[in-house]
């Protein structure tokens, strides 16, 4: 609850330091400034709490970041200046971009969605209780490595539920869909 309350969430992502606290700076490097793969780590340790609804809003958050963008290439880092004061997200002057870990952070934000849980010794993929947000709609993922095997996969989000359809399955792994 704490991350997701108005002095760590920004409205764009999630502070490196609450707004409340005494060093908070909203364009120090580590003080104030948004990092998009932090945003994803955090993210994926709410997935495992159950905390879907908050993984649902940082990867809001960061695809709207990443529309501000050229390209819609998400920064290494941006500032943490509170979303209500400004139209877009302001810059950090030295930020990389484009940044692996940034390019990363929205394919963990999906993966912490669909919630795989690989198993290549035991040839599965589980994939446990699926949640897309609402606003995103369809998803197909193909070619999908477990082990040999390969995957392909649709995920349709409706009636606050997501469905998962194995589209195509070559090599020999079981796919287990909990929800």
């Amino acid at each position: 609850r704490r991350l997701m309350g108005e002095d760590f969430n920004s409205g764009w992502g999630i502070r490196t330091l609450a707004g409340s606290a005494s060093a908070f700076n909203p364009i120090s490097y580590h003080n104030g400034s948004i990092w998009p793969h932090d945003n994803a780590i955090i993210a994926e340790g709410f997935r495992k709490l159950g905390r879907v609804s908050d993984v649902h809003k940082i990867m809001r958050g960061l695809l709207e970041v990443a529309q501000c963008e050229p390209d819609f290439r998400l920064p290494e880092l941006f500032c943490g200046f509170d979303r209500i004061k400004s139209a877009a997200p302001i810059d950090y002057p030295v930020s990389c971009s484009p940044q692996a870990w940034a390019a990363g952070s929205m394919f963990q934000l999906l993966s912490a969605c669909v919630n795989f849980q690989p198993d290549a010794v035991n040839k599965r993929l589980h994939i446990v209780e699926p949640s897309l947000p609402k606003w995103l709609g369809n998803v197909e993922m193909r070619n999908i490595r477990v082990g040999q095997a390969e995957v392909d996969l649709a995920f349709n989000s409706y009636n606050g539920g997501t469905a998962c359809q194995i589209l195509r399955k070559s090599g020999n792994v079981k796919v287990v869909i909990e929800s």
